[in-house]
């Protein structure tokens, strides 16, 4: 199989997870505690590929000026965008509470669709350029990603259901999500191709920033709300769990 269409199967393989997560959230009836216990899961097994998967390869790449440069520009971009989308009812995307709903505050519907659009796609970008340094896919980011997206998925669907979203609303987001998901690893793999090694470790890293400030901004946030004294335990076998994997 070329290799652009395995990035682009890896990427939608790793976005079809948050239609795995949502249809939990909608049809299942599952507990608060437990939907910020496996939020917690998933934050740490993103942790854990963000520091042994992406910093590591970013510096591997290129050193350290370009991966504390790419890192710091993926924060700074995700956390200015979500400022943004903030104020326009997004805040909440991934609660599963406290989401307004569009009677309450109009356009927030749009600015979850973007929102969720943001959070995605720099783990799928991440996705596809792995292709480019070693020849083979990032198994390690792959099933991270995937992890993660499951309790995003349940939690954010949860909360939408709340809100009073309609379920073909719900479901036509990550679905579209799922599918940019694909588009974003495909790019990740095509444009960047052919680029110095310094270039490609700044990408890396501008992504792990982004993903690292989207764990601290979204999802912590959501788990801590509800699993309380339990967050910090179960972060740190979703860490314990991923580390595993990229060392087995």
């Amino acid at each position: 199989m070329p290799e652009w269409l395995q990035a682009g199967g890896w990427g939608l393989l790793a976005g079809s997870a948050l239609l795995v997560g949502a249809a939990l959230g909608w049809f299942v009836p599952v507990p608060r505690r437990v939907v910020a216990s496996v939020m917690a899961f998933g934050a740490g097994v993103l942790l854990s590929a963000v520091s042994f998967e992406l910093v590591a390869e970013a510096h591997e790449l290129g050193g350290l000026l370009p991966t504390a440069i790419g890192a710091a520009g993926g924060a700074l971009a995700y956390t200015g965008a979500n400022v943004l989308l903030a104020r326009r009812g997004a805040r909440h995307r991934k609660r599963s509470g406290d989401q307004p709903s569009e009677g309450q505050e109009p356009g927030s519907g749009s600015a979850m669709a973007v929102g969720a659009l943001l959070d995605g796609i720099p783990e799928s970008v991440v996705i596809g350029a792995s292709l480019l340094t070693g020849g083979a896919v990032s198994a390690v980011t792959v099933i991270a990603v995937f992890l993660s997206n499951v309790p995003e998925g349940l939690s954010s669907a949860a909360g939408m259901r709340r809100a009073g979203r309609t379920r073909r609303y719900v479901f036509l987001l990550w679905t579209g999500i799922a599918l940019v998901s694909g588009l974003a690893a495909l790019a990740g793999y095509t444009l960047l191709g052919g680029a110095p090694p310094e270039v490609l470790a700044a990408i890396t890293a501008l992504a792990a920033g982004a993903i690292l400030a989207m764990i601290t901004d979204t999802m912590v946030p959501e788990a801590f709300e509800d699993a309380h004294l339990l967050v910090g335990l179960i972060t740190v076998l979703g860490f314990l769990v991923a580390f595993a994997l990229s060392h087995a």
